[in-house]
């Protein structure tokens, strides 16, 4: 955050570790720009991982600054699990880390943080928060493209993110790796992590089961767009739109899951095209590097962490909510995933995925 690089001397920041190496050096970054560096492991997900907050321990103390650990499960019990089990309940899929990051990792975090007498907190994502000539505060994209987090990120505040550092964003991934080594920090050669921290097998349908219980729905039909019965499906908890693989039914070609209809616990099967659409439905919006939406607005948009993004148009629609047309088709446009607007290499807004227009 380029408005605060200056002026390190006597500033406090708290740094959410978490034993990887992006975290770490983050940590070590600030450190030797002139904060006052505490670390801090949070605790989300009933987690026992003892080696997560053993390494960012470590890290620490080579690095000569305090680490603790604070409890978060209560935070992320609300605010990530019982939100993903809910919006799984509805027949969509929800994106996880989008909500931790708002109101966990930054909501939480930062109002404990700011009793404690800190004046920011920071995290190892790759993401730069930049202050923008209009006042507003936006995260930028990363200098590593490959391992960019923006979209992850366009749900904070303006008031988390004048509170926000995020050093590693200004580097190339192999560069935090190598200053990892030559800090001989002892999590240097450390793999980063590829799991979502609460799901480490992936298997959301099983956890969805364990935690909602009875009431998870049980089978249903899969049909076609007329409504014809294929076959039985597990449950709608299983399956989100674009889907292919484990539908384990004999259809003699390639089908693909189209749509979910949890009032009738049915899932839509079809074609590959029938998952493409040019337009898209959003609401729950949350605008950054604006205040709002004024008039129709070309932009680049992603609608899912790892989509290549496309350009469109948004306009406001009615009661609140966004349309956005784009200019090329994309792919498995899913309710409850999110749609993240960029101008050029900043972040504009974003919003949730509630439909599509095909």
């Amino acid at each position: 955050m380029k408005a605060a690089m200056g002026y390190t001397d006597g500033k406090k920041v708290v740094v959410g570790m978490s034993g990887g190496v992006d975290s770490s050096v983050a940590a070590w970054l600030l450190k030797k720009q002139g904060y006052q560096v505490t670390g801090v492991t949070m605790r989300l997900w009933q987690e026992k991982r003892e080696d997560v907050a053993e390494d960012a321990a470590r890290v620490a103390e080579a690095i000569g600054i305090p680490h603790y650990v604070m409890d978060f499960e209560e935070e992320f019990k609300c605010h990530v699990v019982d939100y993903l089990v809910e919006e799984y309940l509805r027949g969509r899929t929800p994106n996880p880390c989008i909500a931790c990051n708002r109101h966990v990792k930054w909501e939480a975090l930062l109002k404990r943080s700011l009793a404690l007498g800190a004046d920011y907190i920071a995290t190892g994502h790759y993401a730069r928060v930049e202050r923008l000539a209009s006042g507003r505060y936006a995260i930028r994209r990363s200098v590593t493209g490959e391992k960019d987090q923006t979209y992850a990120l366009y749900r904070l505040t303006q008031e988390q993110l004048a509170h926000t550092l995020m050093p590693v964003g200004e580097y190339e991934k192999s560069r935090i790796r190598a200053i990892a080594q030559e800090a001989e920090l002892p999590v240097a050669h450390k793999p980063d992590s590829q799991e979502i921290c609460f799901i480490p097998d992936q298997d959301y349908a099983s956890f969805i089961d364990r935690q909602a219980g009875k009431r998870v729905p049980g089978a249903g039909n899969f049909v076609d767009s007329s409504g014809n019965v294929l076959g039985r499906h597990k449950g709608i908890t299983h399956y989100t739109i674009g889907q292919r693989r484990g539908l384990e039914l004999a259809a003699g070609k390639r089908i693909y899951v189209t749509d979910i209809r949890q009032d009738t616990n049915e899932v839509v099967l079809g074609r590959n095209e029938d998952t493409f659409t040019k337009e898209v439905f959003c609401d729950n919006l949350c605008f950054m590097a604006i205040e709002d939406l004024k008039e129709p607005l070309r932009v680049f948009a992603k609608i899912r962490y790892n989509h290549k993004g496309e350009y469109c148009r948004i306009e406001k629609a009615a009661a609140g909510k966004v349309r956005v047309i784009f200019e090329k088709p994309v792919r498995a446009a899913t309710p409850g995933q999110s749609v993240c607007f960029y101008d050029g290499e900043y972040v504009l807004g974003g919003g949730i995925i509630i439909g599509s227009g095909r």
